[in-house]
């Protein structure tokens, strides 16, 4: 094997540190999504008032840490490990919505990781991002809407789609868009200099 195929092997590969950060980022999407869930509780009410479908807006608080923990480790696997942990982290915590919210952190951080693997984890900038958040948001829609345990199960139709549509843009938006600022304040910071993610503060927005 060739030095530049041993480098690209490695640098696909898992240190113990990106593990620590990975596992780090994901306990304190646990805490987020635990408190985001007592928020989202008082919210929702009038939201369900005014139009049920308008709580899919607040969907993307519960994609934060797989897109986050992509954007910093940038290995194959992170936005799925941080998302699923942080969802195990919520339910142990106590969690409303009992043990669905572990399928439910599964299924939001494979939605991100096959926007980052369909780029080939080269491409971390923002219109990545915001697709990653944004298919994250999209199964979230789907699982909520359709899964035997989805809390929305029984919308019509027309509700089940406007749902989708508006986690699809919570996730773009509060995901996508906030952990891509978040990632370049933190590289700012020096604190990512262990991770190709410490140039994100320098790296070009759209390409």
């Amino acid at each position: 094997m060739s030095t530049a195929a041993i480098k690209k092997t490695t640098s696909k590969s898992w240190r113990v540190v990106d593990i620590v950060v990975a596992a780090l980022v994901a306990i304190a999407g646990g805490v987020i999504f635990w408190a985001w869930d007592q928020g989202a509780a008082a919210l929702s009410a009038p939201m369900n008032a005014a139009y049920p479908p308008l709580t899919g807006l607040l969907a993307g608080g519960w994609m934060l840490p797989g897109v986050l923990g992509m954007l910093i480790i940038r290995k194959p696997g992170a936005a799925l490990f941080c998302e699923t942990v942080a969802a195990t982290g919520e339910l142990l915590m106590g969690s409303q919505y009992g043990a669905s919210v572990l399928f439910s952190g599964f299924i939001q951080g494979l939605g991100a990781e096959i926007i980052f693997a369909v780029f080939v984890y080269r491409k971390f900038n923002l219109p990545v991002s915001l697709l990653a958040g944004a298919a994250a948001g999209f199964f979230c829609g789907l699982n909520d809407s359709f899964a035997p345990w989805g809390w929305n199960i029984a919308y019509s139709g027309a509700d089940k789609l406007a749902y989708i549509v508006l986690t699809t843009i919570s996730g773009a938006v509060l995901a996508g868009g906030l952990s891509w600022l978040a990632t370049r304040g933190l590289a700012r910071t020096g604190v990512l200099s262990s991770f190709a993610s410490r140039k994100a503060a320098t790296e070009p927005v759209f390409s």
